[in-house]
């Protein structure tokens, strides 16, 4: 997980680590012999013998039934089945080939679900460095206003690499716990800005929350792309009130 330069309420900036929450595993899965059962990935068919392929072997979608009932097209026995490891996503044009020169597209929505416009998608840099470390904003909001007014999509949980960082973030943790407010943060000079964690990763706002317990600390950072926004009223029809 990405690197996280961080600023306290004295306007002093440390390097820390950010990890992924995950809750514990509470099932466990297991085979007829006991043993803990693991999910896999597996090739299920290929390109040269989906629907689209048989359609053109056949001629039209008619025939298609034809072509199974005198033997098994769909079927590729060197390939189907074969467990998949480590791969990697490619993009492939209408022609069922590798497109080496991709234009992802951004698709901004109104609230109430429909498209607003389309726009090709820009590949931002991260912002979250060392060389630009999140101020404190100061902005602290209540639980129930942040939670009323987004949508949190993840959160990741701040960690400390030393001693140092531990005390910087533990005082962070009981700061924020005293007040019962959740920090809002923002990237650039004037902490505006949406976090960007990776290059080309997802803009989010950012929500500090802390909580202590003795001489332990939990610092969770809830990021949101989604500002929950009632629709326009629907418009009455003519002759009702």
């Amino acid at each position: 997980m990405p690197e996280i330069s961080l600023s306290n309420s004295k306007g002093r900036d440390a390097t820390v680590m950010s990890e992924s929450v995950r809750s514990p595993l509470r099932v466990r899965y297991l085979d007829a012999e006991t043993r803990q059962a693991a999910s896999i990935r597996f090739i299920r068919g290929t390109f040269d013998r989906d629907f689209d392929a048989l359609v053109a072997q056949a001629g039209s979608s008619e025939k298609v039934s034809d072509l199974l009932i005198q033997g098994d097209p769909e079927i590729d026995l060197e390939s189907v089945g074969m467990f998949l490891r480590d791969t990697s996503r490619v993009y492939v044009n209408s022609d069922r080939q590798i497109a080496h020169g991709v234009t992802q597209i951004e698709i901004v929505r109104n609230p109430d679900g429909t498209e607003k416009t389309r726009r090709p998608k820009k590949v931002s840099q991260s912002n979250v460095s060392a060389d630009n470390p999140l101020k404190w904003t100061g902005k602290l909001m209540a639980k129930k206003d942040v939670f009323n007014k987004f949508a949190m999509v993840s959160k990741l949980q701040i960690v400390h690499i030393n001693g140092l960082t531990y005390d910087f973030l533990f005082d962070m943790a009981k700061d924020l716990e005293a007040k019962g407010s959740l920090l809002a943060l923002g990237a650039g000079p004037k902490s505006n800005l949406p976090l960007i964690l990776r290059r080309g990763a997802t803009p989010y706002r950012g929500f500090l929350e802390g909580r202590t317990r003795g001489t332990e600390y939990c610092l969770i950072l809830h990021l949101s792309n989604i500002e929950l926004k009632a629709p326009a009223p629907a418009a009455t029809p003519e002759g009702q009130s």
